[in-house]
């Protein structure tokens, strides 16, 4: 019973059972399961308010404490390299399974009889979305605008600005240094708090889903799903695990340590929903602050290897389905184009189709109204690449971290070799 008892207290096995009685719920009461949405909307709006000020805290004190402003420069170059090398791989290999699975071949789909009008707001959206908007949106309107929206990018661009700032001023800024961290560490104790709803919000998530899109849905279109789990499943295995073994640990291992987040990130299909988490953890694990604060976040919006696997097979599958013929240098410009777009849509509700759909009206050759066809399972697709994407930062953190000297090997060994790593008790 003590062992039993110690075993439930684990989230992470609290998240898996919720998840377990949130499929059943969704499967015989799908009403019931259709309204349960605003339980894990409300537990990610509890750990959205708290990821503006842990980010500036986590920047601010890291760069102050850093010393040589040159390293906040390498820190940053490294990571937009690593993003881009990364994200180029996840797209060529997204291209690869479509064209070798063609989920879509065969559905025989008339593109002139698709109704658009469900798309019609992820297309509008799509045309307001671009480069220049992009960089602009970066730079905020005032300092507390960056925090009132909760826009990582702006809220980084600051943070790194007050921290070199406050470096220049040497010994005199210690005080404030001192008092933002100890905010820090309060705010990462509410944080502990927040994550006991974990298992709440999950559970909701996979009662909601299941209960508005039902079964049928994913069986209509199993061949899709398959392709993206089944490349996703290769990256994660594949290339992720090539880069973190590269930095002589183990990466089951590192899986292992992640899991609640995984398991989280699984039932809520949102990784904002264990950012504040995963920093604490990756500091745990031996990452040095300035990077985890730096690398983690700009991830979220320039690292989606997960959501660049997806804009690939979806673009090529509604192809497929349309029965429109793409040619190798049409996919070689979807690849181009996606390289730009799926930068550029960071923090719009439902990026992900609007990126695809700003990419197919570039192409033109892809019917728009297609993506109709995925809109029953789209909730289902982020599941995977929702967890891609987590894997993906969190490996890029600790790569960048030992690519910059900025990671504690042996802290890391030990913290991997626990086998209670990882877990906190509810």
């Amino acid at each position: 019973m003590p062992t039993l008892r110690r075993l439930l207290g684990q989230i992470y096995i609290q998240v898996l059972i919720a998840m377990v009685i949130g499929a059943v719920i969704g499967v015989c009461w799908p009403e019931v399961g259709a309204t349960l949405k605003p339980l894990a909307d409300g537990f990610i709006k509890l750990i959205k308010m708290l990821l503006a000020p842990i980010v500036f805290g986590t920047v601010v004190v890291g760069i102050a404490r850093m010393g040589d402003l040159k390293d906040v420069g390498r820190i940053g170059v490294r990571s937009l390299v690593y993003f881009e090398v990364l994200s180029t791989i996840a797209l060529v290999i997204g291209l690869v399974v479509v064209n070798v699975l063609k989920p879509g071949a065969g559905m025989n789909i008339d593109a002139a009889a698709i109704d658009g009008h469900a798309i019609a707001g992820f297309t509008a959206a799509a045309k307001e979305q671009g480069v220049i908007p992009f960089l602009l949106d970066i730079i905020p309107t005032t300092l507390v605008d960056a925090f009132a929206k909760g826009a990582m990018l702006q809220v980084i661009l600051l943070s790194v600005l007050v921290g070199v700032g406050m470096s220049q001023l040497g010994e005199r800024s210690r005080p404030l240094i001192d008092i933002i961290d100890l905010f820090l560490q309060t705010l990462f104790k509410v944080v502990g708090m927040v994550m006991r709803l974990a298992p709440l919000g999950a559970g909701a998530g996979i009662a909601f889903t299941i209960g508005k899109y039902g079964l049928g849905t994913l069986w209509s279109l199993a061949h899709l799903l398959i392709a993206l789990y089944a490349t996703c499943l290769i990256f994660v295995l594949v290339v992720l695990g090539g880069v973190f073994r590269s930095t002589g640990l183990p990466f089951f291992a590192f899986l292992r340590f992640i899991r609640e987040e995984i398991f989280v990130v699984l039932g809520t299909c949102s990784t904002e929903a264990v950012l504040p988490r995963l920093m604490e953890k990756l500091e745990q694990l031996g990452c040095a602050k300035p990077v985890v604060g730096m690398v983690l976040p700009a991830g979220y919006t320039f690292n989606a290897d997960g959501t660049c696997i997806y804009l690939t097979i979806a673009a090529v599958f509604v192809a497929q389905a349309t029965n429109t013929h793409l040619s190798m240098m049409d996919q070689a410009v979807i690849l181009g184009v996606l390289l730009l777009t799926s930068k550029g849509s960071a923090g719009v509700a439902g990026a992900g189709f609007v990126t695809l759909a700003a990419t197919l009206s570039t192409m033109h050759a892809i019917p728009v109204s297609g993506l109709v066809l995925l809109l029953g399972v789209d909730r289902f697709l982020n599941e995977a690449r929702a967890v891609t994407n987590l894997i993906g930062n969190s490996v890029a953190t600790v790569a960048i971290a030992k690519w910059d000297g900025a990671l504690d090997l042996d802290q890391a060994r030990s913290v991997l070799a626990d086998p209670k790593s990882g877990t906190t008790s509810a």
